[in-house]
């Protein structure tokens, strides 16, 4: 059994990389690719997985990290949410959506920065789109292959971007440093977006609305 990582090096984070050793260890790489795609998925169908730390545990879980592991990983993000966001179009597709709740979306959307698929770009640096299965659905004029490719963009830049700088911090600073590091950015990350979404929100005056 291939044992998945470096002696102490995600033992530590909140006990998930034990937890993760224990549970998709003995798979080897695939298991890690598993985890992060069910993460992903679980996420894209809108229940807050955090996946930008799970995505870097499941990174620094390999002996080794590879570029061909770090694609591995970002291409395994990329297909889990688009089959997380599909399923939700799907169900949504088949379930009548009454017509005001259509507009009340509508009227959401119009209000943001741009109003059509490449808001799921922006959504990467301020997440203002909750449910984009569903939102891709009620939109009339959205289109989910379009959707899809937005979605897909902003997901490689944002984790190829947190594989770098992990990549970096790993290579100019001992195993335990580099760790602190990288999941310092990762809420740094996540913290900045949540603050853009707000600063999004009230300026298109939209966080009283929604509070």
């Amino acid at each position: 059994m291939p044992m998945l990582c470096r002696e102490k090096r995600v033992n530590d984070v909140f006990g998930i990389g034990e937890w993760l050793q224990d549970v998709f260890g003995p798979y080897g790489v695939l298991g890690i690719l598993v985890f992060v795609f069910l993460i992903f998925f679980i996420d894209a169908m809108s229940i807050p997985t955090l996946p930008e730390l799970f995505f870097i545990i499941g990174f620094m879980a390999m002996p080794e990290q590879t570029l061909w592991y770090g694609a591995q990983l970002l291409g395994t993000a990329v297909i889990a949410e688009a089959a997380g966001i599909t399923l939700l179009y799907l169900i949504v597709e088949r379930v009548h959506v009454p017509d005001r709740i259509k507009k009340i979306a509508d009227k959401y959307v119009k209000f943001l920065i741009v109003s059509d698929e490449r808001m799921l770009l922006i959504n990467r640096a301020a997440p203002m789109i909750p449910f984009a299965g569903a939102f891709i659905s009620l939109m009339d004029d959205w289109k989910l292959s379009r959707a899809l490719f937005y979605n897909a963009i902003g997901c490689v830049l944002k984790y190829g971007l947190i594989l770098l700088m992990s990549s970096f911090f790993f290579k100019f600073f001992s195993d335990g440093e580099a760790q602190t590091y990288t999941l310092i950015f990762i809420f740094a990350v996540i913290a900045i977006s949540l603050a853009a979404a707000f600063l999004r929100k009230k300026k298109e005056g939209l966080a009283d609305e929604n509070s």
